[in-house]
């Protein structure tokens, strides 16, 4: 089936949601990180995504987590440690990013 097809079964509402979910300047960067490093702790994804607030990485992570796609895992210990990773139906929107490194391979050329 081809996939435009597929897009229109879908309808615009289901695919508006998905968008919701993703969309924003910092969720796919938290994502790309989490996807390549697995495991984070707060203060790691903060350095990463400077210059990210405080409050909207927080955000960012407890929408990310509602939603499922990742995963914090919370220690007892003192100090708090905090890691974040990507649940399996976070690592099932891999193929995307991976369909996106190679549209950036293909095309980044033309934008220079």
């Amino acid at each position: 089936m081809d996939k435009y097809c597929q897009l229109a079964q879908i309808g615009y509402q289901k695919f508006e949601k998905v968008v919701d979910i993703l969309g924003g300047k910092w969720k796919l960067r938290i994502l790309y990180f989490l996807g390549l490093h697995r495991v984070l702790r707060y203060s790691e994804l903060k350095k990463l995504l400077t210059p990210i607030t405080h409050k909207m990485l927080s955000m960012q992570l407890k929408e990310l987590e509602h939603s499922g796609i990742i995963i914090r895992t919370e220690y007892p210990q003192v100090p708090p440690k905090v890691e974040y990773s990507i649940s399996p139906k976070g690592k099932a929107l891999m193929p995307i990013f991976e369909e996106m490194a190679n549209w950036i391979v293909t095309y980044e050329s033309e934008n220079q």
